[in-house]
């Protein structure tokens, strides 16, 4: 089962983010870890235990990441006037406000997942179409102004 679509470069960026955690991160973690036993007693051991934490949350990430990877279908980047994942949409509100947006699964700074209230509302769109956005804090209108 496909469980998000990402372009080439989208799941790239996640199998860097993997190869990174996988490799010098981990080591740096069980570095941590090794060194805190050190220290003595584990119970009372507050470097032991910060160390563990981090290699838990480390450990979680790495299995997000291969989980997103394995059920991801690969798609072309976005191209022609019509919104797509990989897209970069200007969008102006009914206030005149407008924000720059990549229709975006990987998430960070400047990006909507396409399964968001935005992203689902913007994918197959065209320029010059407004759109409903059925958000948690009350529908608005958006106004497709450019799509790169």
């Amino acid at each position: 089962m496909v469980d998000e679509r990402l372009t080439a470069k989208q799941a790239d960026a996640l199998r860097a983010e993997l190869e990174e955690l996988e490799g010098p991160r981990r080591t740096e973690v069980v570095a941590a870890i090794k060194k805190a036993r050190e220290f003595g007693d584990l119970s009372e051991n507050f470097e032991y235990h910060a160390a563990k934490n981090e290699q838990g949350l480390l450990e979680a990430r790495i299995r997000t990441l291969r989980a997103r990877l394995d059920g991801a279908e690969i798609v072309e980047d976005a191209t022609g006037d019509e919104v797509g994942i990989g897209s970069i949409v200007e969008v102006e509100d009914e206030h005149g406000e407008t924000i720059e947006v990549e229709v975006s699964a990987v998430g960070g700074a400047g990006t909507v997942s396409p399964t968001s209230p935005l992203g689902s509302a913007l994918l197959g769109r065209k320029r010059g179409e407004s759109v409903e956005v059925a958000a948690p804090r009350g529908a608005w209108r958006a106004t497709i102004r450019a799509i790169r």
